[in-house]
C-alpha cells in the first residue's frame, strides 16, 4: 500500500511540474488545437489551446516505473514495463497524429485506416508477448460468476486484439470535453492499482497508481476551462494503459464494467453512424459521441465532468468487488 501511495504521489508531482514547464513551451511553439466547425458551438472558443499535454503524465508514468518500480524490476517483475511499453507505442501513434494536425492546421491527422492498421498490429504483438512471458492464459475469466472458459489460442488472440483496439478508440472518443477523459480514467486506474494489490501483481499495481497520480497532476491544466489538452498522444496512451493492465492482470472482461464510460462513448458513435445510414440521414443522438449529445442538451462541461467521473467511480467499485471475489477463493 505504501509503495502504491508513493507511486501515485511521485507521479502527481512529476506530472504537475512537467505541466508547468510544458505549457509555456507549447504556447511558444503555437501547438494549438484546431476545432471542428461541426462540433458543439461552445468549443469554438477552445481554438488554439495547446495540445500534446499528454506528454506530462506519460513522463510521470515512465519516471515512476524506473524509480518506485525499480526494486520490482530488479527482482524480475516486469509487469510495470509491459503496460508502459504498449501505452507508449500507442502514445507515439497519437503523437504522429497530433503533429500531422498541427502541420495541416486542421483537426485531421492520420486517416482512420492508417490508425486502425497500426493499432491492430501493435495489439497482436503485445498479446503474443504477454502470452510468451506467462502473464496471460487463453482461459477467459468471467467476472462475478468467477469461472474461466478455455478458448483456442487463435480465437483468444483475435478477441484480445479486438478488445485492445476497441479500448484505445473508446478512450480516444471520451476525450472530447475539458478534463473528461482525465476524470473518467482516475477511478479506473485506482481500481487497477487495488486489484494489483490484492492479486499480488506489484508491478501492475505500481503502474496503475502511477497512471492515476499522473492524471491527477495533469488535471489542473485540463479542467474546464482547459489550459492544455492531452491530444491524441495522451488519449491513446491512456487507452493503451487501461487495455494493457486488464490483460497483464489476466481479466480483460473486467473492462465491461470498469471501462463502462469508454464503452458507452464508443457504442453511441456506432449507433449514430449506423442509424444515420439505415434512416438515410436521420440522427439518433443530437451529436455523437454521447457527451456531445448532453452538451447540446444544455449540460455544462462542469456537469459532464462530474457526472461521467461519478459513473466511472461507481463502476470502478463494482469492478473491484468482482476482482476481490476471484482472489478471495
Amino acid at each position: 500500500m505504501r509503495t502504491l501511495a508513493a507511486a501515485a504521489a511521485v507521479a502527481a508531482a512529476a506530472s504537475a511540474l512537467s505541466g508547468l514547464v510544458t505549457l509555456p513551451v507549447l504556447r511558444r511553439l503555437k501547438a494549438g488545437q484546431s476545432i471542428r466547425e461541426d462540433g458543439p458551438p461552445g468549443h469554438l472558443s477552445k481554438q488554439g489551446t495547446p495540445i500534446l499535454g499528454g506528454v506530462t503524465f506519460i513522463f510521470a508514468a515512465a519516471l515512476v516505473c524506473f524509480t518506485v518500480g525499480l526494486p520490482n524490476i530488479r527482482g524480475g517483475d516486469y509487469t510495470a514495463l509491459l503496460p508502459l511499453a504498449l501505452a507508449a507505442i500507442y502514445g507515439a501513434i497519437g503523437f504522429i497524429d497530433d503533429i500531422e494536425k498541427l502541420r495541416k492546421k486542421r483537426n485531421l491527422g492520420l486517416t482512420a485506416s492508417q490508425k486502425f492498421i497500426l493499432q491492430l498490429a501493435i495489439a497482436v504483438a503485445f498479446v503474443l508477448l504477454v502470452r510468451l512471458e506467462g502473464h496471460l492464459t487463453p482461459n477467459l475469466y468471467i467476472p462475478f460468476v468467477n469461472v474461466s472458459i478455455p478458448l483456442p489460442e487463435p480465437l483468444y488472440l483475435a478477441f484480445a486484439a479486438f478488445v485492445i483496439v476497441a479500448e484505445v478508440n473508446g478512450a480516444n472518443l471520451t476525450d472530447g470535453a475539458d478534463g473528461l477523459l482525465t476524470g473518467v480514467t482516475v477511478p479506473v486506474a485506482v481500481c487497477f492499482a487495488a486489484i494489483g494489490l490484492v492479486s499480488g501483481s506489484g508491478g501492475a499495481g505500481i503502474y496503475a497508481a502511477a497512471l492515476a497520480g499522473g492524471l491527477l497532476g495533469f488535471l489542473p491544466f485540463n479542467f474546464h476551462p482547459a489550459r492544455m489538452f492531452m491530444g491524441e498522444t495522451g488519449a491513446q496512451f491512456i487507452g493503451g494503459s487501461v487495455a494493457a493492465l486488464a490483460f497483464v492482470l489476466d481479466m480483460p472482461l473486467i473492462l465491461i464494467t470498469l471501462g463502462f464510460v469508454y464503452f458507452l462513448e464508443a457504442l453511441s458513435d456506432v449507433i449514430q453512424v449506423g442509424w444515420f445510414k439505415l434512416s438515410r440521414g436521420k440522427r439518433f443522438f443530437k451529436m455523437a459521441p454521447i457527451h456531445h449529445h448532453f452538451e447540446l442538451c444544455g449540460w455544462s462541461e462542469y456537469k459532464l465532468f462530474f457526472a461521467f467521473t461519478g459513473v466511472s467511480a461507481a463502476f470502478a467499485v463494482i469492478s473491484y468487488l468482482a476482482a476481490r471475489l476471484r482472489y478471495s477463493v
